[in-house]
């Protein structure tokens, strides 16, 4: 297993990176895509927190369990950490937003700041605007609820079991979503219809912990992920042809249901293949020091995205905006330059979150070994 100090898996950040770069991609390139880029981004990061979370509760339970204060110092340092990592710029940009009387922030504090945006949206059937991103964060900050809790007390003969429940379970409510004509994006931000992408992520933590050459054995057979690879395809094809066909979004089965299911599979090998090691053109660009780097500010580029520019919700008067007018006056064309555009984008987003790591998440993050060791 490629590791850096510290056990880190140091190809993660390389596939943060892409995971990422799939969101910017679907969100700052004009529509219609060939294919859901900022759904499969968004995936990939829940089956690598789904893998990353259950191997430390799973590492921290076999160090607290039975012992006195056990459950106390397990959750204690597990919400110090997340909060420490999490909170900071999540927080502030909001704070931010609420100051400058942002519509999505204004009248929607209590949802907004409680990680509850998701919830919002399904209950209203509308979308936030400027932060609709932040449904994924209040997905995950859900999912950190119960699930430390759970792993804590289910005996580990029955994690497997209990895994396997959450990936069943999310997809037969998904099923139900989709049956009683929900609108599509019911089952893609609603936190129990993800458990399935956090559940295979577990599923693969509790093999590496416990299973080691069941592990090694599997996730360096690429068969498993070139299978699994046109499995999601396949996927893609049967939604494209129910679109051809005249079916809304919202009724396409292959969406609704399947999509996220296979996605989360071919993401569980694509990740374990980065856990043991990826050889060649592959491991230089995962491991790749601009890979890394960026991998490592992903979630900052993720926060902070839609806030540099967002096509549907950025004002006339935005810096963004003004640069691109000025940029269209010198360069006629400079409206259908997609590519050129985006790489603007990137790099001033990357320039945000570049100046947010070294000032105020590398700094804060540094504190978690001095209040949760």
């Amino acid at each position: 297993m490629v590791k850096h100090q510290d056990n880190y898996l140091v190809q993660l950040d390389g596939l943060r990176f892409i995971a990422v770069a799939l969101v910017l991609w679907d969100h700052w390139m004009p529509e219609p895509h060939s294919l859901p880029f900022g759904k499969l981004g968004v995936n990939l990061f829940f089956v690598l927190s789904g893998f990353l979370i259950a191997r430390i509760l799973l590492s921290s339970k076999d160090k607290t369990y039975g012992t006195e204060g056990g459950l106390g110092a397990y959750l204690k340092k597990f919400y110090i950490r997340r909060t420490i990592r999490i909170f900071p710029i999540y927080y502030l940009s909001l704070i931010v937003l609420w100051l400058l009387h942002d519509p999505s922030v204004r009248g929607k504090e209590g949802w907004q700041f409680l990680y509850a945006s998701n919830i919002y949206i399904v209950l209203n059937k509308t979308w936030l605007g400027v932060t609709d991103h932040f449904w994924s964060l209040a997905v995950e900050e859900q999912f950190y609820i119960f699930f430390p809790l759970l792993i804590f007390f289910i005996p580990r003969r029955y994690v497997v079991s209990f895994f396997s429940i959450l990936i069943v379970f999310s997809v037969l409510l998904r099923a139900y979503f989709w049956q009683t004509n929900e609108p599509w994006y019911v089952s893609y931000v609603t936190m129990p219809t993800a458990l399935d992408a956090f559940g295979v992520g577990a599923l693969m933590a509790y093999a590496q912990l416990y299973h080691r050459p069941f592990f090694q054995k599997t996730f360096s057979n690429r068969w498993y992920l070139g299978i699994s690879f046109l499995a999601l395809a396949g996927i893609f094809v049967l939604s494209r042809q129910q679109t051809l066909a005249g079916v809304t979004q919202d009724q396409n089965l292959y969406i609704s249901i399947w999509e996220r299911f296979f996605a989360s599979i071919f993401f569980t090998f694509l990740i374990g293949g980065g856990i043991i090691g990826y050889k060649g053109w592959f491991k230089w660009f995962l491991e790749h020091p601009v890979s890394n780097y960026l991998g490592k500010i992903s979630y900052g580029l993720y926060v902070y995205h839609n806030f540099v520019y967002n096509h549907y919700h950025s004002p006339a008067l935005h810096p963004t905006v003004r640069l691109f007018n000025k940029l269209s006056r010198i360069f006629p064309d400079f409206g259908n330059m997609h590519f050129v555009q985006f790489v603007i984008l990137f790099v001033l987003t990357t320039i945000v979150a570049s100046v947010s790591w070294f000032l105020i998440e590398k700094p804060i993050n540094n504190l978690k070994d001095k209040y949760a060791p």
